[in-house]
């Protein structure tokens, strides 16, 4: 794939990577290096589903740095669960990903961060736009200079909403993106 996109603005990634950069007894499981071989040009990492299966801070963390290391650009997920929305820890927990998820990490400009609430993650629901727009300038104030993307149930009804929150910078497309009548909707609204 990353042959035919070549000459194009399309770029391959990855949903996750191993944390050590070099080949070694981990079955199943592809690195960095792995990625970068193939032509991969971006790496998910911290998404909320590895999370849930008991990924660390500190083992995202080293993916990040892995990924830095072979010279992948990084799509980094952060976002609060329901019970920490509703106990009013989002900027808390979000500050704690961003601080141990980047740590000794020099470069941290170059890095995506994809807010994903889990709360909205496949259920049709995205945060009010003033929420919304405040929790984006607390997390680009948190990590200064970087792009932040939204992520968590964005569709073809809502992306008219989620564009009015003029400093969200992009979208990570979850489930709407599996299906590419949705997904070409989606991007012909966001550019209208």
């Amino acid at each position: 794939m990353s042959k035919k996109l070549k000459n194009t603005k399309i770029y391959v990634g990855s949903q996750n990577c191993h944390e050590k950069e070099k080949s070694g007894p981990f079955t199943g499981s592809v690195n960095t290096t792995m990625l970068k071989s193939v032509g991969a040009k971006y790496v998910i990492i911290g998404h909320s589903e590895v999370r849930q299966l008991g990924e660390s801070n500190k083992l995202i963390n080293q993916k990040i740095q892995s990924a830095v290391k072979s010279g992948l650009r990084i799509i980094f997920c952060i976002g609060e669960t329901f019970h920490e929305k509703k106990k009013k820890l989002t900027n808390r927990v979000l500050s704690k990903q961003i601080k141990l998820g980047l740590s000794r990490i020099k470069n941290k400009k170059t890095i995506l961060i994809a807010y994903e609430p889990v709360w909205a993650i496949g259920s049709g629901i995205v945060p009010k736009s003033n929420e919304l727009f405040q929790t984006i300038n607390f997390i680009k104030k948190t990590v200064k200079k970087n792009k932040v993307l939204y992520g968590g149930s964005v569709n073809s009804k809502n992306i008219h909403q989620l564009n009015s929150v003029n400093n969200i910078d992009g979208y990570l497309i979850g489930g709407a993106s599996q299906d590419s009548k949705k997904f070409i909707d989606i991007i012909k609204k966001t550019y209208s």
